[in-house]
């Protein structure tokens, strides 16, 4: 199955990641999940006072507001986002051990201050690994 994602919702997640270098950002992807289309990105803040170079903390009460406010909406959420400075779009286990069944989970490489890649991730139901799902741009 394939990521769906508006090409404006991609470039504002692109623009949120580099203006967040060369600290990690973070956000939702909401939209469809019966097409597993993201129509609207939402960018969150990292609240990470420590180590915001290679880790994101959301606090519960930021993310359920956030997810609250887009289900008031009528759109769900598809998946969550965030960013690599300096470090390449794959996932890491400290990703994977943190990951929900059955959401997306793109990474964008931001190199020295400019998207390089962008790769997105599914959670095995083994939680054994996360396999690459291909991003189709609508």
């Amino acid at each position: 199955m394939a990521l769906r994602i508006d090409k404006d919702q991609l470039a504002r997640l692109h623009a949120h990641a580099e203006e967040g270098y060369p600290h990690e950002v973070c956000g939702i992807l909401a939209g469809s999940r019966a097409s597993w289309e993201v129509t609207e990105v939402v960018a969150l803040v990292n609240e990470r006072a420590d180590s915001a170079h290679n880790r994101y903390k959301v606090s519960g009460l930021t993310l359920m507001r956030a997810e609250q406010a887009l289900e008031a909406r009528g759109l769900e959420v598809v998946g969550y986002y965030h960013s690599h400075p300096d470090h390449p779009s794959q996932y890491s286990e400290f990703d994977r051990d943190h990951a929900l069944p059955n959401m997306s989970y793109p990474i964008v490489s931001v190199q020295e201050g400019s998207v390089a890649t962008t790769q997105s991730w599914r959670l095995r139901d083994d939680r054994s690994a996360m396999d690459e799902e291909a991003l189709e741009l609508i």
